[in-house]
């Protein structure tokens, strides 16, 4: 039976090694060895973007977890006059995006999107369309693909897609106008689906014959104690961006569940209680290399064996 295989990747800043590490002991199993090459559709948001881009343009798991470990605290880099300047994020964001714009230039070159051996989509937010119309000059969600049509963004280098989509709102500063698409899709199953049955790009696959695996970075446990809150902009400001990524996350999990059914599986592990591991934290990869060795992942091996193959 013919298929159309997705692969969704969320954001989640420096725990994008976990996705990796997962990809890299998934394809290791008997019998899956090749299941990345049938992938038909990456689509990521964030660090998901860029696992996203690098699976497109030919690297393996295990280089992108190589990165993560050799470049992780480079990219994360925060001096003490920065904090002081932007009084700890309280007026600016945490860090410039100048070294991770070093290293995608590293790894991808001048290469564009439409030069990447997968198809892709990758989420971002244009925060002005710089419309001549001032009517309808507004901000939006941006969603970038190199799928053939008049809207395709193949001319788009890859490097720059990635500074787009993973410019996430305190932590990095704006880059060309956008942010980080994980404040309407950090978890883009829902985006992926919906291209896959958009026909203006080409012959959309049955909606039966699409099997769609989401791979979240690892959740932390979170919850706000107490029934009524009285909060304004000052309480609010430091939750609302994981109030909002988590859930737009969960959303898009239950929309494909009750769309695919038992054609689309997501693994989503949780961290231990009191374990809470922001996008930036470096010097917690140690922990999350073996946290990811250890997740259970005898039912993602069953689904992919038996769905994917």
């Amino acid at each position: 039976m013919p298929k159309y295989k997705i692969l969704s990747l969320d954001g989640g800043g420096t725990r994008g090694i976990i996705t990796a590490i997962i990809l890299n002991r998934l394809q290791q199993e008997p019998g899956l060895s090749s299941f990345l090459d049938d992938v038909d559709l990456i689509a990521g948001t964030s660090t998901g973007g860029l696992l996203a881009l690098s699976l497109a343009f030919g690297l393996n798991p295990g280089k992108m977890i190589e990165t993560y470990e050799s470049k992780g605290k480079f990219i994360f880099y925060d001096s003490i006059i920065r904090d002081i300047l932007d009084l700890d994020r309280l007026i600016g964001a945490g860090y410039d995006n100048e070294n991770l714009e070093i290293v995608l230039k590293d790894i991808f070159g001048s290469a564009t999107l439409d030069q990447l051996k997968k198809h892709v989509l990758i989420t971002a937010f244009d925060l002005d369309n710089e419309a001549q119309d001032i009517n309808k000059r507004t901000w939006k969600p941006k969603i970038f693909h190199n799928f053939e049509g008049d809207d395709n963004d193949g001319d788009e280098l890859v490097y720059k897609v990635g500074l787009y989509t993973s410019a996430a709102p305190t932590y990095f500063t704006t880059y060309e106008g956008y942010v980080d698409g994980g404040v309407f899709a950090n978890n883009p199953s829902m985006c992926a689906l919906a291209q896959s049955q958009d026909l203006r790009f080409f012959e959309s696959p049955n909606i039966s014959d699409v099997v769609l695996l989401s791979l979240g970075t690892g959740s932390s446990l979170t919850f706000v104690e107490g029934q009524k809150h009285n909060w304004g902009y000052a309480q609010w400001a430091k939750p609302i961006v994981s109030l909002i990524l988590d859930g737009v996350s969960g959303i898009a999990d239950y929309e494909c569940k009750q769309i695919l059914k038992d054609r689309y599986f997501r693994l989503a592990p949780d961290f231990q209680h009191g374990v809470n591991i922001p996008m930036d934290s470096a010097d917690k990869i140690p922990y999350m290399i073996d946290f990811a060795n250890n997740i259970d992942l005898d039912k993602a091996v069953s689904w992919l064996l038996k769905n994917w193959n």
